[in-house]
């Protein structure tokens, strides 16, 4: 079971590194963010299965830390791809 285990954390990482040529050569940023969730959401599976594999605990913190920080770098993306268009007006002089 764990060779099983390990050859599929192997496969998830190898896909992984398809989603790398996407974020070197991506047409759009949304493209080349989507693809690093991609490699999130891949990196989380990996080490889950590796943790699993190796009965190592504390891989399983190290995947939750890597979930949370891809969430947040979704969210700094859709704020920062949408900063320009949601600004408030500014008052109007009073003089």
């Amino acid at each position: 079971m764990t060779s099983f285990l390990l050859g599929a954390a192997g496969f998830i990482l190898a896909t992984d590194a398809l989603g790398l040529v996407r974020i070197l050569y991506g047409p759009a940023w949304a493209d080349r963010m989507m693809a690093a969730q991609l490699l999130g959401t891949g990196g989380v599976a990996a080490l889950l299965l590796l943790a699993i594999a190796t009965n190592t605990p504390s891989i399983v913190d190290v995947a939750l830390l890597l979930a949370l920080l891809g969430a947040f770098a979704s969210a700094a993306f859709v704020t920062g791809a949408s900063g320009s268009e949601s600004k408030a007006p500014e008052a109007p002089d009073a003089e």
